[in-house]
């Protein structure tokens, strides 16, 4: 995996690229200390993932998402931070961040990163506990006004779940390229960009 890290102690990033190099697994392209150098390093690179800190000077975390995944609608982006505060979870999904993960979980971020890497939504342990209370719930969505069919719902469920497109079609006995398909028709349904857009969506209104 090709990586950019940004984090505003360089410190942090030497560390991370020191270790996740060690793990034979990854190669760290660049490193920079805010999102302006997350927007612009991401564009020289095209990195298969930025792993990005939320609290930085110039342009935060959540700021520099927004501005790469309006250029590039498939970035994978995980953050990584201190700080399990809800608001910042929610902006973090709502941007399109295909992850959030504390910094002190350190042990789980190569795995994290295979994950990303393979389609998933991740959060650390802390965080996942607070997902189902962290968005205002709306009226109940007809999803079959929506013409959602059963299998589709199915489908939503595991990607709200974290499951993969590989995970969903073992599950349910499909190929890969079906769900690709299914997950393609649901997002065009539901005039939403992306699977972490329908989590979001299959959330508040659950």
């Amino acid at each position: 995996m090709k990586l950019v890290i940004i984090d505003d102690d360089c410190l942090v990033s030497g560390a991370l690229k020191t270790i996740l190099e060690a793990s034979g697994e990854v190669t760290v392209a660049a490193t920079g200390t805010d999102g302006t150098d997350a927007v612009r390093l991401y564009r020289e690179h095209l990195p298969d993932i930025l792993l990005m800190d939320i609290r930085m000077k110039q342009m935060d975390g959540l700021q520099a998402t927004v501005e790469i995944r309006k250029e590039f609608s498939d970035a994978n982006i995980l953050l990584l931070t201190t700080f399990s505060d809800d608001e910042y979870i929610v902006k973090a999904l709502r941007s399109g961040a295909r992850g959030y993960l504390l910094k002190q979980d350190y042990t789980n971020l190569l795995p994290a990163l295979k994950a990303v890497a393979s389609g998933q939504t991740v959060f650390g342990c802390e965080v996942v506990s607070k997902l189902p209370g962290l968005f205002r719930k709306k009226e109940a969505f007809d999803y079959a006004a929506a013409q959602i069919s059963d299998r589709e719902l199915e489908i939503i469920t595991l990607i709200a779940d974290g499951r993969s497109n590989k995970e969903i079609a073992a599950e349910l006995f499909l190929s890969e390229g079906t769900v690709r398909n299914y997950l393609s028709d649901i997002l065009d349904k539901l005039n939403l960009r992306d699977r972490t857009q329908l989590a979001v969506f299959y959330y508040q209104h659950k």
